[in-house]
């Protein structure tokens, strides 16, 4: 099928613990690669279909056991591709997805503790061809994280957590942005929304430039 887009398509991942301001970029990403002529679809995890904004209802709010939590996010990640992002990038669509794999590794693996082996043997199981082209982990001091969140609403069942949860969650994102270099593009999100925002579109533009790779 002929891409409404003058580029590949790609998959963008946004990152990053709870008060990293990543909601703000997504949208700017959004609106600049529309900017440049990009088809685009912009979705979120869990969540992005019918079925996995009512998993996300319950994956948010609701307490239950670790490996329940995971198999729920990897079922409503299932959904997802087959739904959203397959049919997006078989498009010549880019996508853009706030959180996808990574926030597993992150949340259920280093924040909960689950054994970051069955975590692997999900993401196998449930993409195992398909990884984001670029990963953006926006990533702040947990005290910095801890204010943005107080100041701006109710919190869900994760935002709720301790300080040693979310250390241990950046840890891993860090971790994660280590082992797979190529993907991921560490920001320091403590810096001015202009700043931020001047360095994406530096990335973008050499996504933008960059061959096809799929």
């Amino acid at each position: 099928m002929t891409s409404h887009s003058t580029t590949p398509a790609r998959f963008i991942s946004f990152e990053g613990i709870d008060g990293a301001g990543k909601s703000t970029h997504i949208d700017y990403v959004a609106d600049y690669l529309r900017g440049r002529g990009v088809t685009l679809v912009a979705t979120r995890e869990p969540g992005g279909t019918a079925l996995g904004e009512k998993l996300r209802a319950l994956l948010l709010h609701e307490k239950m056991h670790l490996e329940t939590e995971a198999l729920l996010m990897f079922a409503s990640r299932r959904e997802h591709i087959a739904q959203v992002i397959a049919p997006a990038l078989a498009r010549g669509d880019w996508l853009i997805s706030d959180r996808f794999t990574d926030a597993s590794f992150a949340y259920q693996g280093g924040g909960r503790g689950l054994a970051l082996a069955k975590l692997e043997q999900l993401e196998q199981w449930v993409h195992a061809d398909l990884q984001p082209d670029l990963t953006l982990l926006f990533d702040v001091p947990l005290e910095v994280a801890r204010a943005r969140l107080d100041a701006t609403r109710a919190l869900d069942k994760f935002e709720q957590e301790q300080a040693d949860f979310f250390a241990a969650t950046r840890a891993e994102y860090l971790r994660r942005a280590a082992q797979f270099p190529r993907r991921f593009r560490v920001i320091d999100a403590t810096q001015s929304i202009a700043a931020i925002q001047l360095q994406l579109a530096g990335l973008l533009e050499a996504l933008l430039a960059a061959p096809a790779g799929r």
